[in-house]
């Protein structure tokens, strides 16, 4: 893996780092607990274990930019900037979430902060940041995009023509592949002959470089050098953040295929651990700064689960809207 550029983050944006990677853990453990009690239903992917890919990428990027994510995508909807009030909603599918109730956990959208998806297709991101990269090229713009998938995307075609293209066509995409081992239940090792998914996505001719993905300092500086040469010109480029999900593949999922002790292993190098621990060495961060930023998470977290309780359904009115696109005035 690529080794960490050391460099001086300040207390200012270690608190920043921190309290948005809390948010998230916050966010999901609430969520698991909601659908445990019946209150979110159909399918729920947690981002526990993974919060520093998404906090660190989203540091590099604009808010012009665009970002395309997987069905776990609550992480990355918080933290490019989505309200957790309009997220806790759309768990909830009631008219006041990020996409009307109507999309649920595998689907959040949020146009207004160019976060498109939330796709529930293992891979079907990859052309759409494709599309809006090209769509950045034709309108003159600087702006990237930025598409995150697992590394099970990589068995799929769209992962491979969307590379080529990218790399034919020098379109600005940055390709974050979260590489947690395991696509749904089936270890790395047993679904791709080659396991180092950085040298597949060289072999397209693009700069590629894998990195720790449980350390949110190593996501954000490979993050940053890659949207620079991106803005200057220098077409797609592609990350491997080698991560890990503390929880099941889904809420249904039981979980049978990998070992108590190897999750508990990589518990220990959690995001959240590795940073705090880092941080305290440094001075950088307090044991009240930690657990004022945790309080200040739950409470946020307490607020939009009332938020969303308290919203109206979809009315039975409007059910048939959206079903074709409605003519413009």
């Amino acid at each position: 893996m690529e080794p960490v550029v050391a460099h001086d983050i300040g207390r200012g944006h270690a608190l920043h780092l921190l309290a948005q990677m809390l948010r998230i853990r916050q966010f999901e453990d609430r969520c698991a607990r909601l659908y445990t009690e019946q209150k979110i239903r159909g399918f729920l992917h947690l981002y526990n274990g993974e919060e520093a890919v998404a906090v660190g990428v989203m540091q590099a990027l604009g808010v012009a930019d665009s970002v395309v994510a997987t069905y776990r995508e609550h992480g990355h909807a918080l933290a490019r900037g989505v309200p957790m009030n309009a997220l806790m909603a759309e768990m909830y599918g009631r008219r006041t979430g990020s996409s009307g109730g109507r999309g649920g956990s595998m689907h959040v959208f949020d146009v207004s902060r160019h976060f498109y998806g939330g796709n529930a297709i293992v891979g079907g991101g990859l052309p759409i940041a494709a599309g809006l990269a090209l769509a950045q090229r034709l309108r003159g713009l600087d702006g990237v995009a930025a598409c995150f998938f697992g590394e099970g995307a990589v068995a799929e075609g769209e992962f491979h023509e969307t590379l080529n293209l990218a790399a034919l066509w020098h379109l600005p995409v940055l390709f974050i592949c979260e590489n947690n081992l395991y696509a749904m239940g089936t270890a790395l090792a047993r679904s791709e002959a080659i396991t180092d998914i950085r040298a597949k996505a060289a072999a397209y001719g693009q700069p590629a470089v894998a990195v720790d993905g449980m350390d949110v300092i190593a996501v954000e500086a490979a993050a940053q050098r890659a949207v620079k040469a991106m803005r200057g010109g220098g077409g797609s480029h592609f990350l491997e953040c080698r991560t890990y999900r503390f929880r099941a593949h889904s809420m249904f999922d039981a979980q049978l295929y990998r070992d108590k002790a190897e999750v508990e292993e990589w518990r220990k190098r959690g995001p959240l651990i590795t940073f705090t621990t880092r941080c305290k060495a440094q001075g950088l961060i307090a044991e009240e700064d930690f657990l004022r930023l945790e309080r200040q998470a739950d409470a946020e977290v307490d607020a939009a689960v009332m938020f969303a309780e308290g919203s109206d359904w979809e009315p039975v009115a409007d059910l048939e809207r959206y079903v074709y696109a409605e003519p413009r005035a």
